[in-house]
């Protein structure tokens, strides 16, 4: 870590936050001895209940609720009758198609219910006490059966309601078992009619070993393992193993305070939990506020500090949850959310209101400034330095001074250091000053002298960049140096220095290097961003991922739009690259800015006529693209930018080429190529870099850095500076070779095979995987194979594996595709039915993501059986190549029998060109699925609205098995003796076979 030169020292240790200041283990010596995961379980109850918690074990549904009646009843001091409590049910508590979005909004924003009781007198009935946490009844039980007698392992009540659920594998089994399981039972069974388990708040997943929590969330992009957090102290060490989880995180009032003050429900129906390192900072914030008032400290740097979390990491949510505590205070009047950017104004003020809509009072100008100060309602005030500046010389003595304020600062490092900031600081009187930042200014990347430490006081937390990567909370960085530097004749002649430094700046932008460079884009660009490979997000199917190229200035920003407009030219319009740029002012580049990304507003009239020219055609362009109507004029402009944000976030812009904007405070997951030919240093390099190293899902495994200027000194400064000169590996992805040869771990000093290595081992051991029988080698077989699809997916963002030859044939490759399929499909079968398991799976993690990035379509095997056909190959050989095809596939492979049966009743020589065979298999395809959906309606004597019901479930690709609909479909059955029940499952499986086949039909 840099040494922090300030006259001020890291704050002392807090005591009295739930995030301890430093965890150390119990020296006492654990059992070493095999647990199973009932021992496992016994264990946890213990300790629940040494640590307060009271037992309690349900053997019907109407028990649970008996019981949350008792606890209500309890924490109101009332008593319903069975009328009224009934009728609170009806009312409040299980209201008529609530779902689980609605009963979160009642624990996090609605916990309070005016209930009007049968004599007719009023009161508010509460489900969770959130002022005086000491009068929640905390209980704990396991085993609950849910439907498809889905059992559930753990639960924690709070008043009787199930808040927390905790998921259980016995050490050794992989922890992203537990985490499936849960999203199996949140299909099948936790969100079922009249379930409480829509009621939870925080899932918990331990195999003993390890120990994760997440929020139970229907966003799809917040809804992978990658999403799922650890526990840990003030100093970011983990705390993993369940013993100790346990008495941490289940800490009572730990528990109580992470459900009440550290989740947000945004508006987006999005239940976020802050990780520990964000409620640290936050807790941090609030101890500073309180200590300097008391201690009358107010209008001064010690009534401040400074929170250094990397870029990546939720700044924006702990920055909201702070000042939102903060307003909580007594005695604060104010709390102002300062940003330094109208860009970042924009972004910021959007996930401010993403939070809560009401938080953000506006600023469009000083006038809607001085009318959010003085209102009276105490909420957030966002707004830029720049207004701020302007409203504090306007109104030299407005009352706001004298009040205690809140002053809190995103990204800290840049305009804050000036004159506005010392003009805020001069005129607020009773100010607590807090700055946020990814990259904070030390001694050795500060402008003037100025550091972070100095403006604004103590470092109060710090999350930085190698914790990030350890947590998986952010990617590494894979760069690629590239110094492209054209030689120009007679150099030795040359002798004025000054003359030097001219000509290598004017051959930057030589044709010849621009046109290089541009070629070598496009020739790695699809490699780089995985083009030609799949992923699913938020419910759309997405070919790879996008990039951005950051250049020195508008000149070359102009010369390489054109270049990869002319070098496109001849391409097939689906083929080219849809590249945007923006910019609004000409950087300058002999300005020596430490590491600064120079700001650009948004007013690009200041532009040269030949800058103004060349953007109004690229927006011209753009509009042609997306069929919109922006410009450089007016508002225009700024609507361009918000336009152009959010299609780069949603995947719809390939490249975009910037001089300054979107390189700092931007975050789009999608992006993970960065291509530069601009000079970057200390915090502002890092801050280019990390554009790219949002987590998405497992198919991005870091960001991608393709250098074209010598930068490689300046990447080791900044991670000497930002993160640990002695943890380079941590930070930067490792080298091509060490993948493929093998490498040892520098850190644990363990040996990783290669890939040449572990591609020879499954062919040797495994050389026809269609002729695998034995459980044991099942097992072994899928264990190797998904080693070779995660290196196989790193690699691919190397150059060089585009020239390796593969040991593993295409054919193999799809044969084991198939088995791997069928071996997973088999494990989850024996997990349902509980029969027969002869060998245990759950400690092997399928990679399924990994599997779709190829996923054979439809397309492609009617173009298969095309060509056959028109090679004259008999019906009998294409079949074979067909059903090889389709088992490989994740998704298509339930329609084989539907293929083949295609091919059977199809003259294939009556088929001309893919049209015609794509529009006949399609015909006869709905044919098939109109008859199987009528043999089911009459088979099981299924009411009208079946055909309806089938058909959404084939378009949504799943059946809704929540609400009435499916059971208004069913003929008359006796609900005696669960012969009701057991004829909806029986449906369900049968329309879920129909919706396997004709998905996407």
């Amino acid at each position: 870590m840099p040494e922090r030169t300030s006259t001020y020292s890291t704050i002392a240790e807090m005591t009295d936050g739930i995030i301890l200041s430093r965890f150390e283990k119990d020296p006492l010596v654990r059992e070493t001895a095999y647990q199973s995961e009932a021992e496992l379980e016994r264990q946890l109850i213990e300790n629940l209940v040494s640590q307060g918690y009271k037992t309690i074990f349900f053997k019907s549904n109407e028990q649970m609720y008996e019981n949350l009646r008792e606890k209500i009843e309890v924490l109101n001091k009332v008593s319903f009758t069975d009328k009224e409590w009934e009728r609170f049910k009806l009312e409040y508590l299980d209201a008529l198609n609530d779902g689980m979005i609605e009963k979160t909004r009642k624990i996090q924003e609605n916990h309070i219910y005016d209930f009007t009781f049968d004599d007719g007198h009023l009161k508010n009935i509460k489900i969770i006490d959130k002022k005086d946490l000491h009068n929640n009844s905390l209980q704990v039980t396991s085993q609950v059966v849910g439907e498809r007698k889905n059992r559930y392992d753990v639960t924690i009540l709070v008043n009787g309601l199930p808040l927390v659920h905790i998921e259980l594998k016995r050490r050794g089994v992989k922890l992203q078992e537990a985490f499936n399981q849960i999203h199996r039972y949140s299909r099948e069974s936790f969100n079922s009619d009249n379930s409480l388990y829509k009621y939870v708040q925080i899932f918990v997943i331990s195999n003993g070993t390890y120990t994760r929590y997440f929020a139970n969330t229907t966003a799809a992009n917040k809804n992978h393992y990658e999403f799922t957090s650890e526990w840990a102290d003030a100093r970011n060490k983990t705390i993993v193993d369940l013993e100790d989880f346990t008495k941490t995180f289940f800490e009572k009032r730990t528990l109580l305070e992470v459900l009440t003050k550290y989740c947000v429900f945004d508006t987006n129906d999005t239940l976020l939990i802050l990780r520990p390192y964000q409620i640290a900072a936050t807790e941090r914030i609030l101890w500073k506020i309180k200590s300097s008032f008391q201690a009358k400290r107010a209008g001064t740097a010690h009534a401040g500090g400074y929170i250094w979390h990397t870029t990546g990491t939720g700044k924006t949510l702990t920055s909201f949850k702070a000042a939102r505590l903060a307003t909580e205070l007594q005695f604060i009047d104010k709390v102002f959310f300062v940003v330094d950017r109208k860009d970042l104004d924009y972004q910021t003020m959007n996930e401010y209101k993403r939070f809560q809509e009401d938080s953000v009072n506006g600023s469009k100008d000083t006038k809607e400034l001085k009318k959010a100060i003085e209102k009276e309602d105490g909420r957030i005030v966002v707004t830029t330095i720049q207004k701020l500046n302007e409203f504090v010389k306007r109104n030299p003595k407005h009352p706001i001074y004298d009040k205690h304020c809140v002053l809190i600062y995103d990204e800290c490092h840049r305009s804050q250091f000036g004159e506005a900031q010392n003009n805020i600081r001069k005129s607020f009187k009773k100010y607590y000053q807090f700055g946020f930042t990814g990259t904070p200014i030390f001694a050795e990347n500060s402008i003037k002298g100025d550091t972070t430490a100095g403006i604004f006081g103590q470092e109060l937390h710090s999350y930085v960049i190698t914790d990030a990567i350890r947590d998986g909370k952010v990617l590494k960085f894979k760069v690629d140096y590239n110094n492209i530097v054209p030689k120009y004749k007679n150099a030795e002649q040359e002798s004025d220095e000054e003359e030097l430094a001219r000509l290598d700046k004017k051959l930057l932008i030589h044709p010849e290097r621009i046109t290089e460079i541009t070629r070598h884009v496009l020739k790695v660009f699809n490699a780089k961003t995985r083009r030609n490979e799949y992923y699913d997000l938020k419910d759309r199917r997405l070919n790879g991922f996008n990039a951005m190229f950051a250049v020195q200035n508008i000149e070359s920003a102009k010369l390489y739009y054109e270049e990869f407009q002319r070098q496109q030219s001849s391409l097939p319009e689906e083929k080219r690259l849809k590249i945007a740029t923006i910019y609004s002012f000409a950087a300058n580049e002999e300005k020596n800015i430490v590491g600064e990304i120079q700001d650009e507003n948004f007013e690009p009239s200041a532009l040269n006529l030949t800058a103004k020219e060349f953007l109004e055609k690229a927006i011209e362009d753009y509009n042609n693209y997306f069929k919109t109507n922006y410009s450089i004029e007016g508002n225009e402009f700024q609507n361009y930018y918000k336009d152009l944000s959010r299609r780069v976030r949603d995947r719809e812009v390939d490249l975009l080429i910037v001089v300054g904007m979107f390189l700092t405070g931007f975050d789009a997951p999608t992006l993970n190529t960065l291509f530069v030919d601009k000079n970057l240093r200390y915090h502002g390099l890092i801050q280019a870099f990390s554009r790219t190293n949002r987590i998405l899902n497992k198919v991005k495994t870091f960001g991608n850095i393709v250098c074209f200027r010598d930068l490689e000194e300046a990447t080791k400064d900044a991670i000497r500076t930002f993160g640990d000169e002695n943890n380079v590996n941590i930070i930067l992805e490792r080298a091509y070779e060490d993948y493929i040869d093998g490498y040892i771990d520098e850190e644990t000093d363990k040996y990783h095979k290669g890939f040449i290595e572990i591609c020879e081992e499954i062919i040797e051991k495994f050389p026809e995987p269609t002729e695998i029988y034995l459980e044991a080698d099942k097992k072994e077989f899928a264990k190797m194979f998904g080693q070779v699809l995660r290196y196989d997916n790193i690699l691919r963002n190397y150059d060089q594996y585009q020239e390796f030859e593969h040991i593993i044939s295409a054919r193999q490759m799809q044969d084991m595709k198939s088995v791997y399929v069928d071996i997973r499909e088999q494990s989850i079968n024996q997990k349902d039915n509980c029969d027969g398991i002869q060998i245990d799976f759950s400690d092997i993690e399928f990679e399924i993501d990994l599997l779709k990035t190829d996923e054979i379509n439809l397309d492609y095997i009617l173009q298969l059986i095309l060509e056959k056909s028109k090679d004259n190959e008999d019906k009998e050989t294409i079949k074979v190549d067909v059903r090889r095809a389709l088992k490989s596939s994740l998704e298509n492979r339930y329609k084989e029998d539907l293929v083949i049966k295609y091919i059977d009743t199809t003259n294939l020589n009556d088929l001309k060109n893919n049209d015609e065979i794509v529009d006949s298999f399609y015909k006869f395809a709905r044919g098939e699925k109109k008859k199987e959906i009528n043999s089911l309606a009459e088979a099981e004597n299924l009411k009208d609205g079946a055909h309806r019901f089938i058909e959404n479930a084939i378009q949504k690709g799943q059946v809704e098995n929540v609400g009435k609909e499916l059971d208004d479909l069913l003929p008359p059955v006796s609900r005696i003796g669960g012969g009701r029940q057991a004829k909806k499952q029986s449906v369900l499986e049968k329309i879920r076979k129909i919706v396997e086949i004709f998905i996407g039909i």
